[in-house]
């Protein structure tokens, strides 16, 4: 194992969950989950997202799961019953969860996300509050998975969020666990962004499609971004993986999206190739992962970005900023500078 597997263990120790808030978030999911158990109509409630495919980074925010209503006792529900919207379930469902889990967690509040009732608890550990997102699915008449909420529209889309599990959670024990260590650190890049450009969703289908068994985290992470930088400068769509829904979607132009793929892409490959060279390996990382690894190349412009980091003052000219000379002194929080695009 190479510097540059070393340094990318450094950085999963940084972002990795914390134990108490993960564990508190599984107890706040299995009590929500429980409780909509109750809900007339339910058929079985499942979990979805990063808690059952163990991607959470820290902090830990929603845990994700899901409601299946029965369509036989709800005939008028959905685009293929009556055309009832998912508006008036929602609050009934909100309705019965607010006190059931005030039993518990005596501040809970429900509102609404996009795809169902939100809880939030008012009772934080390790200065971290969980919260659970509850989507109200219902079964299709054609076609597999379920119908979902969109309460911003107030319309239902086809989804299938527990084939998503089965998918990005298959395969040997090795390849899971390289799976899921990639997609941490691909949230991790992407949420440095003031803009983030990819939901964790879409890093995940991109994690499943693009690595292979017998692959090592490094170069895993290069596959996935290398394969998605093709792709996306391409202008070719990701499906999603399950056949039901629309194609996944940027959450920003193509083109910037592009640029930070193929930024991120140079850097990695850059690393690997210098992979017996510890200050070349930090040097191209920090490139990626500014907010962890600082350049430790002292002409390395990455190198100036860790200094303001650090709180020390940079010069202006060291930057190469233009105007006469003077001190830029930080003036944003650690973990907030992004690289220019």
């Amino acid at each position: 194992m190479g510097y540059t597997e070393d340094a990318l263990n450094e950085i999963r120790g940084q972002i990795d969950a914390h134990a108490e808030p993960l564990a508190e978030a599984r107890t706040r999911l299995a009590l929500v989950r429980s409780a909509a158990e109750t809900f007339p109509g339910a058929l079985r409630t499942y979990r979805s997202g990063s808690l059952p495919q163990h991607t959470f980074i820290h902090p830990v925010g929603d845990g994700d799961g899901g409601l299946v209503l029965d369509r036989r006792v709800y005939p008028d529900l959905g685009p293929e019953g009556g055309g009832e919207t998912p508006s008036k379930i929602t609050e009934d469902l909100c309705a019965l969860l607010g006190p059931a889990v005030r039993e518990v967690y005596p501040k809970a509040r429900c509102s609404t996300s996009k795809r169902g009732p939100k809880i939030s608890f008012g009772q934080p550990i390790d200065d971290q509050d969980p919260t659970v997102d509850l989507v109200v699915a219902l079964t299709r008449k054609e076609g597999s998975g379920l119908w979902i909420p969109n309460l911003k529209a107030n319309t239902w889309e086809a989804s299938h969020p527990e084939r998503h599990v089965e998918l990005f959670t298959a395969g040997s024990q090795s390849l899971r666990r390289t799976r899921r260590r990639v997609v941490r650190l691909l949230k991790a890049w992407n949420k440095q962004y003031n803009q983030p450009g990819f939901s964790s969703h879409n890093l995940t289908v991109w994690a499943w499609e693009f690595i292979t068994p017998g692959m090592g985290v490094a170069t895993a992470l290069k596959s996935v971004l290398a394969s998605a930088a093709a792709r996306v400068d391409a202008g070719q769509a990701t499906p999603d993986p399950a056949g039901v829904s629309p194609n996944v979607k940027l959450l920003v132009p193509r083109s910037t999206a592009a640029k930070r793929l193929s930024t991120a892409t140079n850097a990695v490959t850059e690393a690997l190739e210098h992979d017996d060279d510890r200050d070349a390996v930090l040097s191209a990382l920090s490139r990626v992962f500014y907010n962890y690894v600082d350049d430790p190349t002292p002409s390395g412009l990455a190198g100036k970005v860790a200094a303001l980091r650090r709180n020390i003052p940079v010069a202006t000219a060291t930057l190469g900023l233009s105007g006469p000379s003077s001190l830029v002194r930080p003036t944003r929080a650690y973990g907030t500078a992004e690289p220019v695009e």
